[in-house]
């Protein structure tokens, strides 16, 4: 979905390539899932709460109605091997909808230059903690951002 809506907020003008970066960095460290956080953000910047509060059930309020139609087909159908080949199909766009979302992520992350050196250390040790010391996420999460806090607010990076 963020390609999505980095596409139509970037048509109407809502939203620069910048700000959907930044968009996107506050979405996934906000509780929920990231294509809100991302809509409500779009909506709060350009039109205030009522935006937010418009953006926020424009997004969930379709899947919920389609989630609640759906669920009682799939109880009906699970083990069917069409429904599970399509299943199976699936996987690989989910894949490359996330992998476009990186693309937009990594487009801006190359121009900024230099400037991404202290983000990208900050992901790297993170990966280091969990993955090769398995230092739980949310004390990771902890770390890093009071690294990230003491690297910005003491070296005065913005």
């Amino acid at each position: 979905m963020l390609p999505l809506i980095y596409q139509s907020a970037g048509e109407i003008g809502f939203i620069s390539q910048r700000e959907f970066s930044d968009m996107v960095a506050l979405s996934q460290v906000t509780p929920g899932p990231v294509a809100v956080n991302a809509a409500t953000y779009v909506g709060l910047t350009n039109s205030g709460i009522v935006g937010a509060l418009v953006a926020t059930l424009a997004v969930c309020l379709p899947c919920f109605i389609i989630m609640f139609f759906v669920s009682a087909f799939l109880d009906r159908v699970k083990g069917n091997k069409i429904v599970e080949g399509a299943f199976a199909g699936i996987r690989p766009v989910t894949i490359g909808l996330i992998g476009t979302a990186a693309v937009f992520i990594a487009k801006d992350m190359i121009t900024d230059g230099p400037e991404i050196a202290v983000p990208v250390l900050i992901f790297a040790g993170s990966v280091v903690m969990m993955g090769k010391f398995k230092v739980k996420p949310i004390l990771t999460m902890l770390i890093m951002a009071a690294a990230g806090s003491i690297v910005y607010g003491i070296a005065g990076i913005s």
